[in-house]
């Protein structure tokens, strides 16, 4: 089942396509989006808030707030709002078990 994602891409269509990993799950892009556009135009949450149940997307969107923080299947972790989506990278919406 394809669902819409948290945002909608109404124009810039004509960027190269690139594919992503989200959750195990291959997700497009396009070149040029941050890692935040592209995992909120293909779900609706980053991840799940550190201190509670609530899901996170983001709140400054500037890379000042911390907010955006989501874990590669590698482990570490990036800031979505500040780093350029890029062909096979694979992301976690949760943290990766050896996660200290």
């Amino acid at each position: 089942m394809i669902t819409a994602g948290r945002i909608v891409r109404l124009a810039e269509f004509d960027r190269a396509e690139v594919h992503f990993y989200l959750d195990g799950q291959m997700c497009a892009a396009l070149a040029g989006d941050t890692v935040l556009t592209a995992m909120l135009a293909s779900g609706h949450a980053l991840r799940k808030s550190e201190f509670g149940p609530e899901w996170r997307a983001g709140f400054c969107l500037m890379g000042a707030c911390q907010d955006c923080w989501v874990w590669q299947d590698e482990g570490p972790r990036l800031r979505a709002c500040s780093t350029l989506i890029v062909d096979g990278l694979r992301l976690r919406t949760a943290p990766p078990e050896s996660w200290p």
